[in-house]
């Protein structure tokens, strides 16, 4: 296994350690730092993973498929647990995740083509609001400027999240035409 595989790998082993500092109540205000702390460093593994992919060659079919499903698993189980901490709209979440849904339903259709539907800028734009929201979120700061801060991000996330899905489907609309 090569190092960006690791790298995803280490991201979706990372996940119920976020999640448990997040949610145990224990640790209070400590658990939700430590929980930041974790998730910005398999955040940052999301970026690290392709970026050595890319320079060094070492693109497998692992990585297309298991980097997006990591980030998935990560951005959703932090979605569901900003939801139970009171912390997001339930109905946002839906459409967050549901849009996760759709794609990958998408990339399994066109897997049966041999077609891999790599991420494109309007997805990585929304990932990467999306882990900066849910950074936001989880720290919650009382001042003012910085709950706005949260709700602009909440919103430009959930905005990046319908025109990434449009610009998906718009993009590989093929995919979905009957093959004979």
């Amino acid at each position: 296994m090569n190092l960006p595989n690791k790298l995803t790998m280490l991201r979706v082993l990372l996940i119920p350690f976020f999640v448990f500092f997040l949610l145990v109540p224990a640790f209070s205000d400590n658990g939700k730092y430590i929980a930041t702390v974790i998730f910005i460093i398999a955040s940052l593994t999301d970026l690290l993973d392709g970026k050595i992919a890319r320079k060094y060659n070492l693109v497998t079919n692992f990585g297309k498929f298991m980097d997006p499903l990591a980030d998935k698993l990560l951005v959703c189980s932090a979605l569901i647990c900003l939801v139970d901490m009171k912390k997001l709209e339930s109905w946002i979440t839906i459409i967050i995740i549901a849009r996760e849904f759709i794609i990958s339903g998408f990339r399994l259709i066109a897997a049966e083509h041999q077609i891999v539907i790599a991420a494109s800028y309007w997805g990585k734009f929304k990932t990467t609001f999306q882990m900066l929201m849910i950074i936001v979120l989880i720290l919650d700061f009382a001042q003012p400027a910085f709950q706005m801060l949260g709700i602009v991000l909440t919103y430009i996330s959930l905005v990046l999240t319908v025109v990434s899905l449009a610009d998906y489907l718009y993009k590989n609309k093929g995919v979905l035409k009957e093959q004979n």
